[in-house]
Formats: C-alpha cells, sequence, structure tokens
C-alpha cells in the first residue's frame, strides 16, 4: 500500500468534497454550523493558498483521495491558526494518515510563526479527539470567540 500527503490542488477539489461531506454526515456534522456546510468545501485549492498562510493536504492511498486536513489563520490572526476538516473515509482510517496529515498541518503552522493552533470538533468523533490529545491539544470549555462552528460540542488548543 502506497500512502502519501500532497498538497491540494484543483484536480483533488470534487473529491475532498464528496469526502467532506458524506464523512461529515456519517458523524452528525452535516448542515449550518459545521465544517462541511462551509462554501470552500466546495473548491478547497481556491481558499487554502501558501500566499494566504493556509494549506490543506490530501492524504493518498495508491494514487486514490481518502481524506485531507487544512490550516489556516484563526479569524484573521497572526498568532493562531486552526486545523481544519480532516476527514477520512474509512478506508483511510486506522493507518496513521490523520497524525500524519495533522503533524504536516502543525509543521507549516509553526514555519508560518503561528504560536498556537485552535480546532474544533464533535464529542462522537472519538478517534480524532484521541489523536488530537496524543498530540498535545487541550480541552476547551467553550470556542474561542469568532468561532464559526456553533454546532460543535469539542474545543481544543495546543501551544506550538
Amino acid at each position: 500500500m502506497n500512502c502519501k500527503i500532497v498538497t491540494i490542488k484543483a484536480a483533488y477539489d470534487d473529491q475532498i468534497c464528496e469526502i467532506i461531506k458524506k464523512v461529515g454526515a456519517e458523524f452528525g456534522a452535516s448542515g449550518a454550523g459545521f465544517g462541511p456546510a462551509d462554501s470552500e468545501v466546495l473548491a478547497m485549492s481556491q481558499y487554502y493558498k501558501d500566499d494566504d498562510l493556509s494549506q490543506y493536504f490530501v492524504a493518498l492511498i495508491n494514487g486514490n483521495v481518502v481524506g485531507g486536513c487544512g490550516i489556516a489563520a484563526f479569524s484573521h490572526n497572526a498568532k493562531v491558526c486552526e486545523l481544519r476538516k480532516l476527514f477520512l473515509q474509512p478506508e483511510g482510517r486506522g493507518l496513521g494518515l490523520g497524525k500524519k496529515l495533522t503533524n504536516k498541518c502543525l509543521g507549516y503552522a509553526k514555519n508560518k510563526g503561528f504560536q498556537q493552533c485552535y480546532l474544533d470538533t464533535l464529542m462522537g468523533m472519538k478517534s480524532a479527539i484521541a489523536l488530537y490529545e496524543k498530540l498535545g491539544f487541550r480541552h476547551l470549555d467553550k470556542p474561542l470567540e469568532a468561532s464559526i462552528h456553533n454546532g460543535c460540542d469539542v474545543w481544543m488548543l495546543k501551544n506550538l
């Protein structure tokens, strides 16, 4: 099995959109207040660009897109970034791809000078939460101000 992490490009937009919406629905994250409903999901490569201090990485298994994860400034904050839209299809789970994608995003953020990384997720995404805890994210009592995903019920922050 050949696993690879690459930067998003337009050719992956439709597949990533489908994965984000499908996996989001699987975990109850669909509709307003959840990441899969964000307009950027329709064309991720248009929204995640290095010159905007953001990046979205795609996981490939044998050349097939199985998921991805992004990083971008949180609410235009130069010191706090946000881990965004880590979604993996079932065949991409349990292989360490979530950890690889997250670490790739955190490394990118650190290199760009961000000092903290925020994320929001759902209590039902237990394996993702366990991963974030192992990587040093700590739980918050409430979302950071300016968070747009009001459907989420887990909020976490990590110092970089």
